[in-house]
């Protein structure tokens, strides 16, 4: 069964209520697995849009997420903001940054799928749901997106 959208907002409503009351001491971290706000603009409204993520891998000073959405045949909103503009804040227990949203591909996406499936494979049965390849993003500092590209 797929988690409905109104599941998905009220999880995200109930953990960002947890980190605003516990004044953060509580809701960062959930089974082991940082969590991290993400802003993206809405590419429709144009307004800030905000979701609760699981880094599902750090490499370095980036932050790996996936749009699994429970397996669901489509993208999460989230997403598809990102990919129409790659800007994004993200906030975690350590403070607010201003980072750059870049899809993964090739050698790099699959060397991260191989990780986050051994390491949680509820994202492995996710994927038998459905035919979309889950995307893989890499949330990285604003100012180093290019630096090691240049």
């Amino acid at each position: 069964m797929l988690v409905s959208d109104f599941t998905f907002r009220a999880a995200n409503w109930l953990n960002r209520t947890a980190i605003r009351l516990s004044g953060g001491r509580v809701g960062w971290i959930y089974q082991g697995t940082p969590i991290i706000e993400v802003t993206t603009t809405g590419r429709h409204s144009g307004e800030p849009r905000s979701t609760l993520l699981s880094v599902v891998a750090q490499p370095g000073d980036a932050f790996a997420v996936i749009g699994s959405r429970g397996g669901d045949t489509k993208h999460p909103a989230w997403f598809l903001n990102m990919r129409d503009n790659p800007a994004v804040t993200v906030c975690n227990r350590d403070g607010t940054q201003q980072m750059t949203a870049r899809l993964t591909d090739g050698d790099e996406r699959a060397a991260l799928w191989a990780q986050i499936s051994a390491k949680d494979d509820h994202y492995t049965r996710f994927q038998r749901k459905t035919d979309r390849e889950f995307p893989i993003v890499l949330l990285e500092p604003a100012d180093d997106v290019g630096a090691d590209r240049a």
